[in-house]
């Protein structure tokens, strides 16, 4: 028997690709929800509100570039988890009669998990190298605490909490078997971008991630397997993490 009727989207930009709406679609179909998926483009974040009001049967929102940290201000209450990690992918919206109440959630951090549990060897003990520090890296950095991966992160910011493109060298490398690409360089429809790091001394010891889905394999892991590394990309966490929103959405 269906559902009363419900709507759910994606907030951000460019998301012409977007994972979300077909995925989300066909869970509703195969769980036999009355339920639909929309994509809504934003410019800026403040109009999230405007959006919420006018679509009086929205239920759900997943949070994608470039709004992960800047939401909070919207919210009334935070997970615990996403409250620790400073961001949120995963809004649930209740309405009573006209108040709107707003909780938001990270599932990026249970994502990661899973697929990187499933990707490194049970004995892995390197550090990991950390590309990025926007709000999907906040939920890397706070799995690699809870699994005791000692990490450093590399930035365009010039702050004490990262280290620049252009310090990174043979011994860093060398020294952090796991690098994790947390940037949009090389997510379509950019394909031909890549970080800046020094591939050449990257090795059949290391073990690359890419939290990029779209292509397949972006130039970032055709460059690392091209040197006998072990890659994966996004494909994997971006499936458990929207299982898990599924998950909050529908208890």
């Amino acid at each position: 028997m269906l559902n009363d009727y419900k709507e759910f989207g994606l907030i951000g930009n460019n998301l012409k690709n977007s994972f979300s709406k077909n995925y989300f679609s066909e869970l509703f179909i195969q769980n036999n929800f009355n339920y639909k998926y929309f994509n809504f483009e934003l410019q800026n974040i403040n109009e999230l509100p405007l959006l919420i009001k006018n679509n009086a049967h929205l239920t759900g929102i997943n949070v994608t570039i470039p709004f992960k940290e800047s939401v909070l201000q919207f919210l009334n209450k935070i997970d615990t988890t996403a409250h620790e990690i400073n961001a949120v992918n995963c809004i649930k919206i209740e309405r009573n009669l006209s108040k709107i109440y707003l909780t938001g959630y990270n599932t990026d951090a249970f994502g990661f998990e899973k697929a990187l549990k499933q990707f490194l060897p049970l004995n892995f003990k390197s550090k990991a190298l950390v590309l990025g520090n926007g709000g999907a890296s906040k939920a890397i950095q706070f799995i690699l605490k809870k699994m005791q991966l000692d990490f450093t992160l590399v930035s365009t910011q010039n702050n004490k909490f990262c280290i620049q493109y252009e310090h990174l060298n043979e011994t860093i490398i060398n020294e952090h078997l796991l690098v994790i690409n947390t940037t949009p360089l090389g997510m379509k429809p950019r394909e031909e971008q890549f970080p800046s790091i020094p591939y050449q001394h990257i090795s059949s010891n290391h073990y690359c991630f890419d939290l990029i889905y779209l292509p397949n394999q972006t130039l970032f892991l055709k460059i690392c397997a091209t040197n006998g590394a072990k890659i994966t990309n996004g494909l994997y966490m971006l499936k458990e993490q929207a299982n898990k929103a599924f998950e909050i959405f529908i208890k």
